[in-house]
């Protein structure tokens, strides 16, 4: 008797669990409905005062009888209207960037698109932590592998050590571009020849693994090239540290002017400030120059036939391509910060006058 009576609390335990369950799910299904419609009113209307903005600001920058304090006060203010809504969480309501071929290939058709702003957001710290890791090991990775050619291989490195460099190189430029791709995706501003230079480097790093560079009679003179791809790698390391210091710094203040948005990243190499630049500009321009000569030097050796493989002439021209890419960027940011800087002085002079 007793055993029959558990038998049947247990069994009215169950159904009532099940039943607990369907109302659950029917409460569920309505609540997404519901927040489904809500969030399709709210897309909409965030469309419309993104669209809004948009037309406003060509109508004040096109009409010549406005009055140019007029114009100016207003288009700060409609800045102001864009970065309230782009910066915030109606942002996550605009239409995103298209997912590149690139996050297709490596995550299949998932939406990568953060719905909240304090995920995007530790989307980018995460990116910017990476940059800080990978550039330490940037530096002392070929620093290593330069001091140990000398102390232990005298002058003719092994395949191996090397070839577990370039392994990390396609590691370290996929986990860039994907990451990159996914801030592009979230609303930043990332220029995209900064995403095409890591597909180049990881085109590069992936070729170089098939590549012999252990080879006699002349072994040294065959890896001219990679020992002065490394000393280049050393520099960059460096200049990777500088410039991780002084984007952050330079970016938090643009930020806090109310100049970039909160998922923006600094557009390559010359965002630091004056005294910065002055210290930056140097290096990098002498890291390009000398990242087109050692893509000059192995088409070179492929040339003069000192070491003939395709491999050499490939990684030749991609270092070249990457120089003359990393070079015009570099010029174009500078004049788009010229021209900033030129129109800021009209601005201020005719303050004064008036």
């Amino acid at each position: 008797m007793g055993d029959q009576q558990q038998e049947l609390r247990i069994e009215e335990e169950v159904a009532k669990l099940v039943e607990e369950s369907k109302e659950l799910q029917d409460k569920a299904a309505s609540l997404i409905l519901k927040s489904s419609k809500e969030e399709q009113i709210i897309k909409q209307r965030a469309v419309s005062i993104d669209s809004a903005i948009r037309k406003l600001r060509s109508s004040v920058v096109s009409d010549g009888h406005i009055d140019p304090k007029l114009a100016e006060k207003l288009e700060d203010e409609l800045n102001r209207a864009k970065c309230i809504l782009v910066d915030g969480d109606a942002s996550s309501f605009l239409p995103g960037k298209a997912e590149s071929g690139f996050l297709r290939m490596f995550l299949g058709p998932i939406n990568v698109r953060a719905t909240r702003k304090d995920v995007q957001l530790k989307v980018k710290e995460e990116y910017n932590s990476y940059k800080d890791r990978t550039a330490w090991m940037f530096l002392l990775f070929p620093s290593i592998l330069l001091v140990l050619r000398v102390w232990i291989w005298n002058g003719c490195m092994p395949a191996f050590p090397v070839q577990l460099y370039q392994a990390w190189l396609l590691f370290l430029y996929t986990g860039l571009a994907l990451r990159e791709n996914i801030l592009r995706v979230n609303g930043s501003d990332i220029r995209p020849w900064w995403i095409y230079h890591h597909y180049c480097a990881m085109l590069m790093a992936l070729v170089s693994l098939t590549w012999e560079i252990r080879g006699q009679p002349d072994c040294s003179q065959k890896q001219k090239g990679v020992q002065l791809f490394l000393i280049w790698a050393t520099m960059q390391g460096f200049a990777m540290l500088l410039q991780n210091r002084y984007q952050r710094q330079r970016l938090y203040t643009r930020i806090a002017l109310g100049k970039a948005k909160r998922m923006d990243v600094v557009w390559g190499e010359t965002s630091g400030v004056r005294g910065q630049l002055q210290l930056l500009l140097p290096i990098l321009f002498i890291l390009q120059g000398f990242e087109a000569y050692v893509g000059l030097l192995l088409l070179r050796t492929a040339f003069v036939g000192v070491a003939s493989e395709w491999q050499v002439v490939f990684s030749g021209f991609l270092l070249l391509l990457m120089a003359v890419g990393n070079f015009a960027n570099t010029v174009q940011t500078l004049v788009v910060k010229s021209r900033f800087k030129a129109k800021m002085k009209r601005s201020k002079s005719k303050q004064q006058l008036d």
